[in-house]
């Protein structure tokens, strides 16, 4: 018996058969494809306005609706994104009461997170990059409720709303080591961390494969369908059989002469021992400079027993050494029927077959009966549609245009893209496109032939994130992989419902149909700047969708888009931006990140603080597993960082508005901070110092809202040290309100050590926060520093100016010099370490000569007169670049970061934006755009001169 329709949640109307009531968006309809025809009617009356949208994709009216199952996914801008939100809203307090929308609060997470990319969803489907979702769990469980509402607007495979949906899963839940008792979910200590039940997702993403692949994994298709698409599989293939087969005899020569059709070769076929083709592999073919002979590569390269390839070969019909790098390709003319025109490509030959016969593997190299099917498939005519285009331009798509593949079809073997398209015009595109899309790449000219463990055609597959074509290649038997994608596709997995899902392509630099404070959370993972071309690299793939991506608001460096870093910056501050408008004030964003450049990273941080996040925590996701760039490069980051952030509440604003240019702003902001962060961090019985409660980080952290946000910096470095020292609670170096001290003391007392934070030292403030550590752990003299520090600073920067480590100790710390009571944290440390000096007093003549000349932390008191001091320096330094710019017109190629940031701070309390401006453009760009304060500072200053 039907529900009645005001009963059923959205979960429910999913639920309901084909043949049987559907209700969707308040409406009732007589079953789903009445549901589908409807919206896709109404999509089509709206194209037309959503064509006026950033990133509206590339394609045909009807291939992007016949893609789109409206109204939970369009190919395109979604219009029924706000009626989703709108029903979830309500749906939540019916089923959760209004005590969900009580007063929200969160510390970030801060937990380091590891989970593997081998669970069988994640495996699904091939992409460039994805978030295993039991990872984005976590942050899912500790940041929303059920029923809230979640972003991620750049969704790539929809991991993020697979996470919400199996937020309600228990056993899933369990298996990331919480315990849940009834729909009560606790962390390992036993604290109460959310409740059981799924969360709704809105995905946005600029590309077109991206919202395909994040509907069909978070649809869950229906098993009795399997054998039904099997059933095209196999009769397509028993047609095309002879294409895959090859005989497990001896055969004559002069048998095949007369094979000059396919029926004949058909024919021959059938009273012999047949094997059927695993794979085959390819290999170049160059021309001898010397004798102008050709060389097969796999002949005259490989030593095939040690599985390598060498370095120097010789020529087989002269004997001349070569190297590869200095050879030219082979190139024949061909006839590409789609293209009706000849066009010339390197020549690659078969040079190995793997097929199979009465259960076993066996090899051999193509026999003569091989190459005359090769020579017929030549010749089969493809009636099907397939895919033609012209691969776009771009830094890695046109790669291969020197060896003549310029369209997409020329990367497929023809046997397989016979299979291909005949298999494409038996299946819906949204119902089972996903399976060619899954195997798309994989056919190609791409996957390598390679050699894994002393075995030739183990391992091997397209070199990720690129579009390399190897020397040599493996052709897959497109059947078998079919046959594969199929089942897997099929396989028994979480029951997942789109209808808790709403997915669109577009642009994320306008969320158009998502209004205002609208999102309860938002986990993204933005693109690498210029790791991956995106919009390049699914060419494959949106080529079978008939859909291709917008790249014009892609948000990459990219020399043939005419994008460099300040574009990338630009977009990625609209993206975070809209982020910041739609998510609701007092909640979260969080931004998974991992690139191999430092300027990427640090225009990602810039960006997000100039949207208006304050930044709260920066932790660790170990995907277990790198990009081939990732893994290779020296300066890659091996674990990808998390950055925690989030939106100020209107409380916070209101206040700060109303304190501008006043000492009680800044104070405001440290409060509202501190309410933010972290009370305590232990890991395997040890504290860990939270940088973001620094008195250095706060001050930071301060600077940049009211910089980020056009307000006058209210208080200097050196009164602001002062003040957090007076007005809150510190403790090992950080500062807590008072609600939060007595929580920390307690914890403080369970761990004996302090776990060190790593620091990478690069330039004078990185050098004086590893000293700070060192002696924070340890008060130490001069001789005890220096050898150890001389090792940190073997990779400052070039233009790093870096004072003497005598220089930066007088500046920052103090030496106890035997006049007065020791110093506490003098003390401290050698009555731990020292058992003959406990109980003995401050001025004792013993704990006073073990005390002699060790340098420490000031306290905050202290250091405000130190840091008075220390920027008078940096100032005098700056003035000094000042001076030198005016008598040369050169760019500064050594300075002190520090005296640069200290007249940009200083230049901008005074509103003098064209100093800042006139020593920036003397400043390297790299420099600028790898340093967080001076491109906070520079930017703002251009902003305020309308440059």
């Amino acid at each position: 018996m039907t529900k009645d329709p005001e009963q059923l949640s959205l979960l429910d109307e999913h639920n309901q058969a084909d043949n049987g009531p559907v209700f969707c968006l308040g409406m009732t309809f007589e079953n789903e494809e009445a549901r589908r025809e409807y919206f896709r009617n109404e999509l089509r009356k709206k194209l037309l306005e959503l064509k006026q949208m950033e990133g509206f994709p590339i394609g045909e009216d009807e291939d992007i609706i016949a893609l789109s199952d409206p109204p939970y996914y369009t190919a395109c801008p979604n219009p029924w994104i706000n009626n989703f939100i709108e029903e979830w809203e309500k749906e939540k307090v019916e089923k959760y009461g209004e005590d969900m929308n009580e007063e929200y609060r969160r510390e970030p997470f801060v937990a380091d997170v590891s989970e593997g990319k081998y669970d069988p969803i994640y495996k699904l489907h091939p992409y460039l990059t994805k978030v295993p979702h039991k990872a984005i769990m976590r942050y899912i469980l500790h940041y929303t409720k059920p029923g809230d509402v979640i972003l991620d607007s750049f969704s790539g495979t929809g991991m993020t709303a697979v996470a919400a949906q199996e937020c309600s899963n228990k056993k899933v839940v369990a298996e990331l080591g919480f315990t849940v008792q009834d729909d009560k979910i606790f962390d390992e200590d036993g604290t109460f961390l959310s409740l059981i039940g799924e969360r709704k997702t809105v995905l946005n993403d600029l590309s077109t494969i991206a919202g395909f692949l994040s509907f069909n994994h978070n649809t869950t298709p229906e098993k009795s369908e399997e054998q039904n698409v099997l059933n095209e599989l196999e009769e397509i293939f028993k047609e095309n059989k002879w294409m895959f087969q090859t005989v497990h005899e001896e055969i004559e020569s002069k048998e095949i002469k007369d094979l000059i059709s396919i029926e004949h070769v058909k024919d021959f076929l059938k009273d012999k021992k047949l094997g059927t083709i695993n794979f085959i592999a390819w290999s170049d073919v160059f021309i001898c400079p010397n004798c102008t002979k050709d060389i097969i590569f796999w002949d005259t390269a490989v030593l095939k027993e040690e599985g390598k390839v060498k370095e120097t070969f010789e020529c087989h019909s002269c004997g001349t050494s070569l190297k590869k790098k200095s050879l030219e390709r082979k190139f024949i003319k061909v006839y590409d029927e789609k293209l009706e025109e000849v066009i010339e490509q390197a020549l690659q030959v078969p040079v190995l077959l793997n097929y199979s016969f009465g259960g076993k593997r066996y090899e051999k190299r193509p026999d003569s009966l091989d190459m005359k099917i090769l020579e017929l498939i030549d010749l089969y005519k493809i009636l099907n549609w397939i895919p033609t285009n012209r691969l776009p331009e771009g830094d890695e798509s046109r790669r291969n245009d020197k060896n003549g593949l310029t369209h997409v079809h020329h990367f497929y073997h023809k046997r397989n893209l016979i299979i291909l398209s005949e298999f494409y015009t038996k299946i819906s595109i949204i119902k089972n496109g996903f399976n060619i899309t899954k195997v798309a790449n994989q056919i190609t000219k791409m996957y390598r032939f390679t050699n894994q463990s002393g075995v030739w055609g183990a391992g091997g597959g397209p070199l990720s994130g690129t579009m390399y074509v190897p020397s040599l290649v493996k052709e897959l038997n497109i059947y078998s992989q079919l046959k594969k994608a199929i089942k897997q596709y099929y396989t028994e997995r979480a029951k997942l419902s789109i209808e808790n899902v709403a997915i669109s392509n577009s642009s994320s630099t306008e969320l158009k149909y998502i209004n205002d404070a609208t999102i309860d959370y938002i986990f993204i993972d933005p693109p690498f700047g210029s790791n991956l071309m995106y919009s390049e690299l699914n060419t494959f793939w949106e080529s079978w969708l008939k859909v291709l991506t917008n790249s014009v608001k892609e948000a990459i460096v990219n020399k043939t888009q005419e994008k460099r870093i300040g574009d990338y910056k630009g977009l990625m501050n609209e993206c975070f931006k809209e982020a910041f408008r739609v998510l609701k004030p007092s909640r979260w964003i969080t931004i998974e990140f991992s690139n191999t450049s430092s300027e990427i990273w640090n225009v990602i941080q810039t960006s997000i603080q100039e949207a208006g996040f304050v930044i709260a925590n920066v932790a660790v996701l170990d995907k277990k597993k790198g990009t081939f760039k990732v893994v290779t490069s020296t300066t890659a980051v091996k674990q990808d960082l998390v950055i925690s952030a989030y939106k100020p509440s209107n409380e916070m604003v209101k206040n700060l508005q109303s304190e501008i240019n006043t000492e009680k702003a800044a104070w405001t902001f440290v409060t509202q901070h501190l309410e933010q962060l972290p009370v305590f961090i232990g890991v395997k019985g040890e504290a860990q110092i939270i940088s973001e409660r620094t008195p250095r980080i706060l001050f930071d952290r301060m600077v940049a809202y009211h910089v980020q946000n056009g307000l006058p910096v209210p208080i200097s470095s050196a009164e602001f040290q002062m003040g957090v020292a007076q007005r809150f609670p510190m403790r090992d170096g950080m500062a807590f309100l008072e609600n939060q001290v007595a929580e920390y003391d307690k914890k403080r007392t369970l761990v004996k050590e302090f776990a060190q934070m790593s620091l990478f030292v690069s330039d004078e403030n990185s050098a004086i926060e590893w000293i700070r550590q060192q002696l924070l752990k340890k008060p130490q003299t001069r001789q005890d520093i220096h050898p150890n520090y001389m090792k940190e600073i073997q990779h400052i920067a070039k233009h790093e100016l870096l004072p003497e480590l005598d220089d930066l100790l007088h500046q920052n710390f103090l030496r106890y010099e035997g006049e007065g009571n020791v110093p506490d944290q003098i003390i401290s440390y050698l009555r731990r370490t020292y058992k003959d000096l406990r109980g003995l007093e401050p001025n004792d003549p013993n704990v006073i000569d073990k005390a002699m000349i060790r340098w420490y932390v000031p306290d905050p008191n202290k250091q405000a007169d130190l840091e008075k001091l220390r920027e008078k320096a940096l100032l005098r330094e700056f003035n000094g670049y000042l001076e030198e710019l005016e008598k040369s017109k050169k760019k500064l190629k050594q300075f002190r970061t520090e005296a640069i940031r200290a007249g940009f701070k200083k230049a901008y309390s005074e509103k003098d934006f064209e100093r800042i401006v006139t020593v920036g453009e003397r400043l390297p760009e790299s420099i600028i755009q790898e340093d967080d304060k001076l491109l906070m500072y520079y930017d703002n200053a251009c902003i305020r001169l309308g440059l």
